[in-house]
């Protein structure tokens, strides 16, 4: 069976974190297809697992720091998206 395009999952479980959310999401995308594809090879799994883990909490923390300068812009008040 052909392996689907990989990062190098052991070099980047340790690589510094992205400067941007869009850049540490598209990682995470790409992360999470080479996982669910299952074409990454056993030793390189838990590597991307924790590479992925460590993406989601940087993502998480950039949401709320956005999500916490809008409560301070809108008094306190969080409102509800009106998606429009």
């Amino acid at each position: 069976m052909p392996k689907a395009a990989s990062l190098d999952t052991a070099d980047t479980a340790t690589a510094p974190l992205p400067v941007s959310y869009e850049a540490a999401l598209s990682e995470l995308e790409t992360l999470v297809g080479q996982l669910e594809s299952g074409q990454m090879p056993l030793d390189q799994l838990l590597s991307g697992y924790q590479r992925g883990a460590a993406l989601l909490a940087f993502c998480r923390d950039k949401l709320k720091a956005v999500e916490d300068q809008i409560q301070v812009l809108d008094g306190g008040q969080l409102k509800p998206w009106s998606g429009a």
